[in-house]
């Protein structure tokens, strides 16, 4: 994982292997996903899955968020509080405008 501006840190080993693991469960959710349409299960079925990976999508992405904040407000070698919290908010408007 590259460093974004609002961490200044990358994320710890155990912090990333969480992440992934998040991931590698959502990628199964989607091959299952998949494996729904090639078999023609019903379209509420389906969707419903459809929404479920979305919401753990989702959840990833606000762990990453949550992740970053709490590691960037403690460093405060990197920038001026104010604008780290300018920066953490930034992003975090920027991410919660695409989740719906």
């Amino acid at each position: 994982m590259d460093q974004s501006p609002i961490t200044g840190l990358a994320p710890t080993e155990e912090e990333r292997k969480r992440i992934i693991n998040r991931l590698r469960r959502l990628e199964g959710q989607i091959r299952g996903l998949q494996t729904m349409v090639e078999t023609g299960k019903d379209c509420e079925a389906v969707l419903t899955q459809i929404m479920a990976a979305k919401s753990a999508l989702n959840q990833v992405g606000l762990h990453i968020i949550g992740h970053s904040m709490k590691t960037c407000l403690v460093d405060d070698s990197i920038k001026d509080r104010d604008e780290l919290i300018d920066e953490a908010i930034k992003v975090f408007l920027k991410y919660s405008s695409c989740v719906q």
